[in-house]
């Protein structure tokens, strides 16, 4: 296994690992109690389950996760996620659970502790959102297939925004629409007319661990793991969850997504 001081910088992942001999990955699953959006989201129950025994369920799938667990300061959360099967070695610290704690401290207490307390160090991290209960395991280990392939510094689960043209946008100034581009002119652009973009689904991030410890989750090198929009639904509004519900109800009876 490579060290610290290799990985990203001198040899490649392709020189260092192969599917065989995988790179040592783990994925911290971040569902704290408090949010406001949807009070108690994490375990809100969707279609009769906890909605973040989906993810959990993805964890468990996947074939390339060296290991996965659960940062939580809640005991609900934190025994529905062991029953579903997931890991809970520790409690997050309640400093590290508010409504403006941003995700880097909370990955690199996750690290730290599992280092000082399990003395094992990983070469990749992946933060995994339960609020994406579509996302499968296949997702998880594509991801990590493609830091291997191509030696990124972060791979990121993204989806194609399909009814977009970024020259659309506009700003409102005193009630009236100004153009952002000059390109529209006086005919609006169509929303085919311009390249494709994409959007980060926030259902998957992963980058090697020395970034996440020095601070940057992306890297100079980031690369896109693209996921269909039927399986990047990502749960923060009741209109979200509305739609999430609907997606796996057509799954259980394998109706196409429309």
């Amino acid at each position: 296994m490579a060290n610290g001081n290799t990985i990203g910088k001198n040899l490649p992942w392709l020189q260092l690992h192969n599917m065989e001999n995988n790179p040592k990955v783990l994925g911290i699953i971040t569902a704290r109690g408090g949010s406001k959006g949807i009070p108690r989201k994490n375990i809100k129950p969707l279609c009769g389950r906890p909605m973040i025994c989906y993810m959990i369920d993805a964890t468990l799938n996947s074939k390339l996760l060296t290991r996965c667990v659960v940062s939580t300061d809640d005991d609900e959360i934190a025994e529905i996620a062991r029953e579903a099967g997931a890991e809970v070695p520790f409690k997050r610290p309640a400093e590290l659970a508010q409504d403006d704690t941003r995700d880097m401290p909370v990955l690199q207490h996750a690290i730290n502790w599992i280092k000082d307390n399990d003395g094992q160090e990983f070469d990749a991290i992946m933060m995994i959102h339960p609020t994406s209960p579509l996302c499968l395991g296949e997702d998880i280990d594509a991801c990590i297939e493609k830091m291997i392939e191509t030696d990124a510094d972060s791979v990121m689960s993204m989806v194609e925004v399909t009814d977009f043209n970024i020259k659309k946008l506009k700003a409102i100034r005193d009630g009236q629409i100004e153009s952002l581009f000059a390109e529209e002119g006086r005919e609006p652009i169509p929303r085919t007319a311009g390249p494709k973009v994409y959007k980060r689904n926030a259902a998957l991030y992963l980058t090697k661990t020395p970034l996440i410890m020095s601070g940057d989750m992306i890297g100079e090198r980031s690369f896109a793991h693209i996921m269909p929009l039927e399986r990047s639904v990502d749960v923060n509004t009741t209109i979200d969850f509305d739609i999430a519900e609907l997606q796996l109800e057509k799954l259980k009876t394998k109706t196409p997504v429309s």
